[in-house]
């Protein structure tokens, strides 16, 4: 072990206060405040990770030793990142339970960064190759059909007035992960949770799933949710009951995560994360005070 939990914890709270050291030489509103104590401590985190990495080359280790020690490191900046942030600017419901939920999801992906099975990280497809796919294979079975000229270019013209729609907006299939593992691509989207107007979110991954699975059997769509499915609203239900996506909520994520992974991230974080004995008293009482400790969970 590089470093114990207690020992990471330590060294970003360090980092914590030689920022808030430099704040009363350059005095910046809460906002921006937050903001750099994310940056730096971020931008410290990156360079332990390197050096860790380079430990692990040098010292031949496995995937899953690496990844375990990432994910310390990880826990622990996430610890001090709540800490200072909430130093400079008190956490209230909404930007606490939303900060939880967004913390989860870089997370959970270092089991897919850093994997105990074989896969290989890929990127999405470009949408302009896919359409041109698509259009290109309707074009050609419209010219395929025995009918008259006329007809078919009038066929062609009507075809093209949803993508000239689908083109005024633009369409990025770009998700949380891509990655490939014998030869299926799997793209998977991480959600905190449905609990609001999810309308607008549910159609885009309905319409990307839809032009993922015209490209044939070697697509799957996953969708990983940080809550348990009774805590959900029928946006979750929605893309569930479609045809397109295998969705896991809360512990089935987890299971999930390590049939890809070879890693039960479930039990590491039951034997590593203790969120209410970690964080700071200061950080605690404010979180009881106001009713935020029960967002504590994953």
């Amino acid at each position: 072990m590089v470093r114990t939990k207690a020992e990471w914890i330590l060294t970003f709270r360090e980092v914590g206060d030689s920022i808030l050291n430099d704040f009363l030489k350059d005095p910046k509103t809460q906002k921006e405040k937050a903001s750099e104590i994310n940056k730096r401590i971020k931008e410290y985190r990156e360079r332990e990770t390197n050096r860790i990495e380079a430990a692990a080359k040098m010292e031949v280790w496995d995937n899953r030793t690496l990844l375990k020690e990432i994910l310390l490191l990880t826990y622990a900046s996430y610890i001090v990142m709540l800490e200072y942030r909430n130093k400079v600017w008190k956490y209230e419901y909404m930007t606490f339970a939303r900060r939880i939920g967004e913390l989860w999801e870089p997370f959970c992906k270092l089991a897919f960064e850093f994997p105990v099975k074989e896969l290989t990280m890929i990127d999405p497809p470009d949408f302009g190759a896919v359409q041109s796919k698509i259009k290109n294979d309707a074009v050609a079975y419209i010219d395929s059909l025995v009918l008259e000229e006329k007809i078919k270019t009038e066929l062609k013209r009507y075809y093209n007035i949803p993508w000239d729609l689908v083109d005024s907006g633009g369409i990025k299939l770009a998700l949380d992960l891509h990655f490939e593992q014998n030869g299926i691509h799997y793209n998977c989207d991480f959600k905190s949770g449905f609990s609001s107007n999810e309308k607008g979110n549910t159609n885009r991954l309905l319409l990307v799933a839809s032009i993922y699975n015209s490209l044939g059997v070697r697509e799957r769509m996953l969708l990983f949710v940080r809550q348990p499915e009774d805590e959900n609203n029928h946006y979750l239900q929605t893309l569930k009951n479609s045809s397109y996506w295998e969705v896991y909520c809360a512990d089935d994520s987890y299971a999930a995560m390590k049939k890809f992974t070879g890693f039960d991230m479930r039990k590491w974080i039951d034997d590593n994360v203790n969120w209410q004995a970690d964080i700071s008293k200061e950080l605690r009482l404010h979180l009881e005070r106001n009713d935020l400790l029960k967002y504590l969970t994953w």
